[in-house]
């Protein structure tokens, strides 16, 4: 035990006499570590984050009929089968012909919650339907009968008998009150969107459902194998994912990934250039106490524990304080580029504290191998 503590008085006395030179060591070791601690939960972390921004721009999946139709009760049998924590929103769509001041347009029943969480980059002027007699209206309908928020709107179905030649059938008319309208720049303009059940009631009928769309927090492997899934489970529904934006989120992912691990190596790379040249000038200045200590009979053994135990020590403490600041830095990337924040992953502290070792012994053993070789004659005699 004495041994062992002469051995770590000898090291830090060492360390403190040089305290300008290993200050410098400490703080590269300090900022790699703390890239490294950093880049590595942002790596690990970066999946769920983009899966999240990804999810703005629409649905990953959608379910249409295998067969010839399908109803909603087959839509949440589909669902049933993915993890709930993992499902974000479901909207399924039921689409009809009807008429507006006697001008055919197509309304779409749906579900007003899932398909605010399954297409959340569309603009509403006004207010998202919460009631059933409200309505949303595409931007280009109404401009094209001056509709406007507040206002109420007639819209009329024709019955299948009725459309047949049966004059004797009236048509269906129920009065709704403008909400909102939408604006996204593309074909959802052009419909009426009211709630599934205001469209039965519209139209008499508990109709099939269209199509359904689905947003998942997955990534393209597991997307995969829902889809797999459902289509096998449920026989009327077809699950297939929405290829522009699981492909997408993929390759972004794939090359945000390899872009922080080049970043982490390079830093690394800098760390230990950096924790060499420092150990070279420590080494180049004890060449004469190497010189004395080699002629009074000390063997390069003992030298080379001594120069490791200097460099492993800075490394632990620098991978310590790396992996504080390394949480921090985490998280303040996140904040500022995704807006959300990170979970401490506690199993990081010991891989930061290794790898900072580990990488401060490989870079000293150049240094401590040239103090090895230091000639207690030659430098003695002042050479």
């Amino acid at each position: 035990m004495k041994k062992r503590q002469m051995y770590f008085r000898m090291i830090t006395a060492s360390l403190m006499r040089r305290r300008s030179r290993m200050l410098v060591a400490l703080l590269s070791i300090a900022i790699g570590a703390t890239v490294l601690s950093g880049l590595v939960t942002i790596y690990y972390d970066v999946p769920r984050q983009m899966g999240a921004q990804f999810r703005n721009y629409g649905a990953n999946m959608i379910f249409t009929a295998s067969e010839d139709a399908f109803t909603l009760a087959d839509v949440q049998q589909g669902t049933a089968l993915i993890e709930a924590d993992k499902l974000v929103g479901v909207a399924p769509y039921r689409y009809e012909n009807v008429r507006v001041h006697e001008s055919p347009v197509v309304a779409a029943g749906t579900d007003m919650n899932g398909a605010r969480a399954t297409s959340p980059y569309w603009h509403i002027e006004g207010e998202w339907p919460s009631a059933d007699g409200q309505i949303l209206v595409g931007a280009n309908i109404a401009e094209s009968f001056r509709l406007k928020t507040g206002e109420m709107l007639e819209v009329s179905y024709t019955p299948a008998e009725a459309a047949s030649g049966d004059e004797t059938i009236q048509d269906n008319i129920l009065e709704f009150e403008i909400t909102g309208i939408l604006d996204t720049g593309g074909s959802e303009e052009d419909y009426l969107y009211m709630s599934l059940s205001d469209l039965e009631s519209l139209t008499g009928e508990a109709g099939s459902v269209d199509v359904a769309e689905l947003s998942i927090s997955a990534n393209s492997d597991e997307l995969s194998g829902y889809a797999d899934k459902i289509s096998s489970a449920v026989s009327s529904v077809n699950a297939r994912l929405v290829k522009r934006v699981t492909a997408s989120e993929t390759t972004v992912l794939t090359k945000l990934q390899a872009l922080v691990l080049l970043v982490t190596v390079v830093v690394l790379a800098l760390t230990m250039i950096c924790v060499a040249t420092t150990m070279t000038a420590v080494v180049t200045e004890r060449r004469k106490e190497i010189g004395l200590r080699k002629a009074i009979g000390a063997s390069d053994t003992s030298i080379v524990k001594e120069f490791l135990g200097e460099s492993m020590m800075l490394g632990g403490l620098g991978g310590i304080l790396g992996s504080v600041l390394g949480f921090v830095f985490a998280q303040q990337v996140s904040i500022h580029v995704f807006s959300s924040s990170i979970s401490f992953m506690p199993a990081l502290v010991p891989i930061t504290i290794l790898v900072s070792v580990l990488v401060t012994g490989l870079s000293s053993l150049m240094p401590i191998r040239s103090a090895t070789e230091v000639d207690p004659a030659l430098v003695l005699k002042g050479e």
